[in-house]
């Protein structure tokens, strides 16, 4: 991190002096409209001197560009998520968060005759929510079974016993959002099964 701060401090004065050249404007004359001395000015320009916010303030002013474009602020980095699938008990889990802890997203696939978490009930500390993209899914919840289709959602304490699966001929397709007990519970176990 203090390695590209350090770098976008160092591009700044070649950047201010590619804009003061563009336009064809002398430092003296900076100066005189920027009320900042052309030492300071000729500093910034050559590196000698940090930029500090009241002086790319008064120079972003002066030359009316945005604060981000005198210092060169980076583009942001590329937003989508590349999930990696990784397989657990027959399901494919899609993680789409990067970022580790807090509410996780996760696209679920669960072929056809899938049981995961199906034949034996789970509990554990946390919050779920469902929404089956296309297919059926099997919600086993406390005593009560369920049959969510394409378009339908499910909310539900963890701390019940409950199973996911698809009994039918056709993948089903279920996007999730669970805390980190969760995401340890669905996505990061084991099978037992050998």
């Amino acid at each position: 991190m203090a390695n590209d701060e350090a770098a976008v401090l160092a591009s700044v004065g070649p950047r201010l002096r590619d804009l003061r050249k563009e336009r064809g404007t002398t430092l003296a004359q900076l100066a005189e409209s920027t009320g900042i001395s052309v030492s300071t000015l000729s500093r910034l320009e050559s590196g000698g001197r940090k930029p500090t916010l009241e002086l790319l303030l008064a120079l972003a002013g002066e030359y009316q560009v945005p604060l981000d474009e005198l210092i060169g602020v980076p583009a942001p980095a590329d937003p989508r998520v590349r999930p990696r699938p990784i397989v657990r008990n027959e399901v494919t889990y899609l993680p789409l968060t990067r970022r580790p802890g807090g509410i996780q997203a996760v696209k679920m696939i669960f072929p056809p005759h899938a049981r995961e978490g199906d034949e034996e009930l789970k509990t554990h500390e946390g919050y779920e929510w469902l929404y089956v993209l296309s297919g059926r899914l099997r919600l086993r919840l406390g005593g009560h079974e369920l049959v969510l289709t394409g378009g339908e959602a499910a909310e539900f304490d963890t701390r019940l016993p409950h199973g996911l699966g698809n009994p039918w001929d056709e993948p089903t397709e279920v996007l999730a959002l669970f805390g980190p007990q969760g995401e340890r519970v669905h996505v990061r176990a084991r099978s037992t099964k050998r």
